[in-house]
């Protein structure tokens, strides 16, 4: 009887019988105005956010996003953080990434005080690929970018003192292009640092410093007065980059429909 037990459960692992892929309890997708830029986000029991930030963020246990194009809402879900890494097949749907088609989608998960951030992007993926009958895939490949070394004086870097990770643009949301830019970082890693320079630097950056700490610094460039982000990195942090190819990850849309306002 053991034997049969065994041989059962092993049938069906091997059936492929997945989980069921979670879903919010509510979620409404409402065709926007598209008079204002994207904003938003989820907000689970383990998202941070900064004092600036805070007082914006949606409710807890919500993924709130607002005239968003489908590129910027999958941008959220699949915590791409660089719509630079979205790309259509041929011949796929170009309003997913150009034009005037623009959503505003307000979720709530069955339990908000128990639901990470993780698990409201995996509902917020489950919602695209249903509402939108999203279907896609992701492809390896190469586009020019930049390694994170020591520079030949070393780090100029301070341990972290906290326990808590932050980031703050100070009274900016976000870095905006031609602006001057004024970075505090609190417990970063330098893989940390790579992402969020990938994100808002020249191009993807991968780190390669060897430093395995946690740190806290601030970092300020002007790219139109100086200094340059590069310069700054050298600067200030005793890094510096090297130009060079880069292995990334393409969310190719290979096809997608326009949903129509919807609430469940």
């Amino acid at each position: 009887m053991k034997a049969l037990l065994l041989a059962l459960i092993g049938w069906a692992l091997a059936s492929g019988q997945a989980a069921q892929p979670q879903r919010f309890e509510v979620a409404s997708v409402r065709v926007a105005d598209g008079n204002a830029g994207v904003q938003g986000g989820c907000h689970g029991i383990d998202s941070k956010y900064s004092p600036v930030t805070a007082a914006s963020a949606p409710p807890l246990g919500r993924c709130v996003i607002s005239n968003g194009r489908l590129g910027h809402i999958i941008d959220v879900a699949w915590d791409l953080r660089q719509m630079q890494l979205i790309q259509l097949t041929k011949g796929g749907p170009d309003w997913a990434l150009t034009g005037y088609d623009r959503y505003t989608i307000e979720a709530k998960a069955d339990d908000p005080a128990k639901t990470t951030e993780a698990q409201l992007l995996g509902m917020l993926q489950t919602l695209l690929v249903e509402r939108f009958k999203l279907k896609f895939h992701m492809e390896p490949s190469e586009k020019p970018g930049f390694a994170m070394v020591v520079g030949k004086n070393g780090p100029k870097l301070k341990l972290a003192k906290g326990e808590e990770i932050t980031t703050s643009f100070g009274a900016q949301f976000k870095p905006f292009p031609g602006q001057p830019v004024d970075l505090t970082a609190r417990k970063y890693s330098m893989a940390m640092l790579a992402n969020l320079l990938s994100q808002i630097g020249p191009g993807p950056v991968v780190d390669k410093t060897g430093l395995t700490g946690e740190y806290d610094f601030t970092l300020s460039w002007d790219e139109t007065n100086g200094p340059t982000l590069s310069t700054a990195v050298q600067e200030q942090l005793g890094l510096r980059f090297e130009a060079q190819k880069v292995p990334i990850s393409m969310f190719v849309i290979d096809s997608a429909e326009k949903p129509k306002d919807s609430e469940n």
